[in-house]
């Protein structure tokens, strides 16, 4: 007697007229895509910074291991409309990760709104052939974003976990924001305006060709500023400043980025880097001179004053970014969990099991950690924020 055992069909794909998915390997033909990229990231209503051709390749040049670049381009009748920019890594197992990493606060794939349906089928299509041996790993996608399109779609078995808190405010002169406080914050944090505006501190919005200098010299402040109070250890990496170098003056070109530098008595004391989407921009990082401290100056809200005022006059949400620190709750934010989606073929359902385990068995051991010592977290974040002269690390 014999058996037959039949598996669930996967549905077939059926492209449209002109449509076709490549994976694409080769660094220098990732390199040559920057046009018809940003072309399509303009075209992608929900696409952040973090997914502009500058900021892509340039991390490639900067952390990507060669031979694991893996770019999945789906075009109709030749035009850019699709694309997935991963990196084969191993965790221990195989996986496929967005390029842009921990330094990226949100990732993500691009699709064309104008064919957002057809597009995203032919992504998951692409993806099913490219993860035949291993689990799509999409981490920090900010809700609303076009991946949730692949999760949606996706035949296989996927799992979608909670991933970095973000903190949003409205896009409201800080006057507003205040409103919106209890008034004994609001009173503490109009003295502290007060006080900012005792130093006449100018800021100055810097023109693209002064950039390279501008990022220099934030990435000295920064160090100074944390310097022994236990700096972001890739902030100060060469591979990271080369990468910052390449990225933001491109960036700031095409209205991707804004760099700001805060002057007092003719210094620059502080210099800014805001990064932009259509609906959205917020502080990436800043650096801040010791002085501006000593002269009694809060960064913290001297930074949020004039973030407020750029989100208010350009129409977009003002993002705190990732990151659930206790300085930032001062201001009432919404709290926006990004998600980590993680898909793979039928056939792989026993490794994204295992996957999805160890994701949740560190999530949840991070989370017990922070149950039971909120009050010295509190602590170290109320100490840092005052040694840095009211300024939280961004």
């Amino acid at each position: 007697m014999t058996t037959e055992t039949t598996a669930r069909p996967r549905p077939r794909w059926q492209p449209s007229t002109g449509l076709s998915v490549a994976l694409c390997s080769d660094p220098e033909r990732f390199a040559r895509l920057a046009p018809e990229w940003n072309d399509l990231h303009r075209r992608c209503r929900s696409a952040t910074p973090f997914q502009t051709h500058a900021w892509l390749h340039s991390w490639w040049l900067s952390y990507g291991i060669p031979g694991r670049l893996r770019l999945l381009l789906v075009r109709r009748e030749g035009l850019l409309v699709g694309a997935a920019p991963l990196i084969l890594t191993y965790r221990p197992m195989p996986a496929l990760a967005p390029l842009g990493g921990p330094i990226s606060d949100f990732l993500d794939v691009l699709i064309d709104d104008a064919c957002a349906a057809t597009t995203a089928s032919a992504l998951v299509h692409g993806l099913s052939r490219a993860a035949q041996s291993a689990v799509v790993d999409l981490r920090e996608v900010r809700p609303g974003a076009a991946a949730d399109r692949i999760f949606d779609l996706w035949p296989g078995p996927k799992r979608r976990v909670d991933d970095s808190v973000c903190l949003e405010l409205p896009g409201i002169p800080v006057e507003e924001l205040l409103a919106r406080m209890p008034t004994s914050s609001a009173r503490r944090s109009r003295t502290k305006l007060r006080k900012l505006d005792t130093l006449d501190l100018q800021d100055r919005s810097v023109p693209q060709h002064e950039v390279p200098g501008a990022v220099v010299t934030m990435l000295r402040l920064h160090g100074l500023q944390w310097q022994g109070r236990g700096v972001t250890p890739e902030h100060v990496r060469p591979r990271f400043a080369a990468h910052l170098l390449r990225a933001v003056p491109p960036m700031v070109g095409a209205g991707d980025a804004l760099v700001t530098e805060y002057r007092l008595g003719g210094r620059v004391l502080a210099v800014d880097v805001t990064l932009m989407s259509r609906n959205l921009s917020g502080g990436y990082l800043y650096g801040a001179h010791p002085d501006l401290r000593a002269a009694k100056a809060d960064i913290n809200t001297m930074l949020l004053r004039h973030d407020a005022a750029y989100a208010a006059r350009t129409g977009r949400m003002l993002s705190l970014m990732r990151g659930n620190e206790f300085y930032k709750h001062h201001w009432r934010p919404e709290t926006v969990t990004n998600q980590r989606l993680l898909l793979a073929r039928r056939e792989l359902e026993p490794a994204l099991l295992l996957y999805a385990a160890q994701v949740v068995g560190r999530s949840r051991l991070a989370e017990e950690i922070r149950a039971r010592i909120p009050a010295l977290l509190a602590w170290r974040s109320r100490v840092n924020n005052w040694r840095a002269g009211g300024a939280g690390p961004r």
